[in-house]
């Protein structure tokens, strides 16, 4: 029987202050710290497979960037890319990494970063020790909530405002499973656990701590799943397909908070009481030695939506005026211009990974949970964890429904160009690489 090993490692990743923040409409500046950004890593090992799941503490991992890590990653351990799942939290009070709407790119920062993906992968392959896994799934109902609602007057609208009289449905599910891998010693002492949950993020407000470096509730989760276990291991909470997903329930008052991350600190401890719950329902017989290990990367062609000539003009006349970078149809305008000068053809990976009686799929971006539910509904394993933004982002992949009803995920710019049919072909190719496994 061959014998499972495990190991991991986190390496610090948190930016210098007075670096561009990604992930609100317009721009900010690093003032402060509040809790350092981590780069957390898990390796499995059983015979002659090596499998990575790395989880990046910002709002979303380059290709270039990934491509650079898993290059060096190849090179100091002879392990090949397909092996190695590497996605971000989606934290909104990081460096921007990424260029979006009214904030520009930090181009050191992601350069900077590959180098410490790897040392976090290579630090956990030298730690690995013996090894057990178990599968289990919770339930987080109360704190996942589609954002996307039907209107009175017939439109769909992202956020509609809490108990907004003009507010009829939501415009979709939500995917409220916590999924869990539990890594162990033998002698029953925590290795890891990786969780997958898809929710968006949960932020700070409009308050000023909206500019402070933060990894936001994926590392509250760890800390409160730590505190429950009394014990010290890595804890990794990948986000789902979370595209229409947020912790928003606009069906009662919003909540009072004490503090600016007493929100954060709310859903991560009922995260990890869930985690902690099911993690206890686990029979020893559950913990596994013995299981096999795979990865799948298959590559899917990816035709980016583009402005016609006419908006192109109209964009380009609206930005010859005066600039106004708060103003969303100039910044929507901006987005057009700078579209129009990036490929509109390119290949995007769908990934596909096994342990034991464990599937775990990666997508390209921000996807609808939907497109998630099909993966799993479809899914030849026990149990199927969906990541999302993983190896990269293609930006928001939204159902077809959703593309002809509109509203911000749909509308046209560098983090919206998925045609119709996206969802559809990542979600069927990654059911392929499952049964490929199975």
């Amino acid at each position: 029987m061959t014998e499972l090993l495990a190991g991991t490692a986190s390496v610090d990743i948190t930016p210098n202050l007075g670096c561009h923040m990604c992930g609100y409409f317009t721009d900010r500046v690093a003032s402060n710290i509040h809790d350092p950004l981590l780069v957390r890593a898990i390796v499995l090992r059983a015979g002659d497979t090596t499998l990575g799941f790395v989880v990046c503490d910002v709002i979303d991992v380059p290709v270039e960037v990934v491509a650079a890590a898993k290059a060096r990653i190849q090179q100091l351990t002879g392990v090949p890319p397909q092996n190695v799942l590497i996605s971000a939290t989606h934290t909104h009070t990081g460096p921007s990494i990424v260029g979006a709407l009214g904030t520009p790119k930090e181009e050191k920062y992601g350069q900077d970063t590959a180098p410490r993906i790897a040392d976090a992968f290579a630090m956990a392959l030298q730690r690995l020790q013996p090894a057990q896994v178990a599968m289990a799934a919770g339930d987080c109902t109360g704190e996942v909530h589609n954002r996307r609602w039907h209107m009175k007057d017939g439109s769909v609208r992202m956020n509609p405002g809490y108990e907004n009289p003009d507010k009829v449905r939501p415009a979709g599910p939500t995917d409220p499973q916590l999924g869990l891998m539990i890594v162990r010693t033998p002698q029953r002492q925590p290795i890891a656990v990786f969780a997958n949950l898809a929710l968006h993020y949960v932020g700070v407000g409009g308050s000023k701590e909206h500019s402070w470096i933060s990894a936001d509730y994926f590392a509250e989760f760890g800390k409160a799943l730590q505190r429950c276990a009394g014990a010290e291991f890595t804890t990794i909470l990948a986000n789902g397909c979370q595209g229409n997903i947020n912790n928003c329930d606009f069906t009662k008052p919003g909540r009072s908070s004490p503090h600016p991350y007493a929100q954060i600190e709310r859903v991560a401890n009922v995260v990890a009481a869930e985690a902690w719950k099911v993690w206890n329902t686990l029979r020893e017989e559950d913990f596994r030695s013995d299981v096999t290990l795979d990865a799948r990367l298959a590559t899917v062609r990816f035709k980016a939506r583009t402005a016609t000539s006419e908006e192109l003009a109209k964009a380009r006349e609206q930005l010859a005026g005066e600039a106004k970078p708060a103003d969303m149809e100039w910044a929507y305008a901006r987005e057009l211009v700078l579209l129009s000068e990036l490929p509109a053809e390119w290949d995007v990976p769908v990934h596909a990974l096994r342990v034991g009686d464990l599937g775990i799929v990666g997508l390209h971006g921000e996807v609808f949970c939907e497109i998630g539910l099909d993966v799993k509904a479809r899914s030849p394993f026990r149990q199927t964890m969906v990541v999302g933004l993983a190896n990269g982002s293609a930006g928001y992949i939204a159902t077809d429904k959703a593309m002809d009803e509109g509203s911000y995920e749909t509308r046209l710019c560098r983090h919206v160009r998925a045609p119709k049919g996206t969802g559809q072909l990542w979600a069927d190719t990654a059911v392929k690489l499952l049964g490929e496994m199975k």
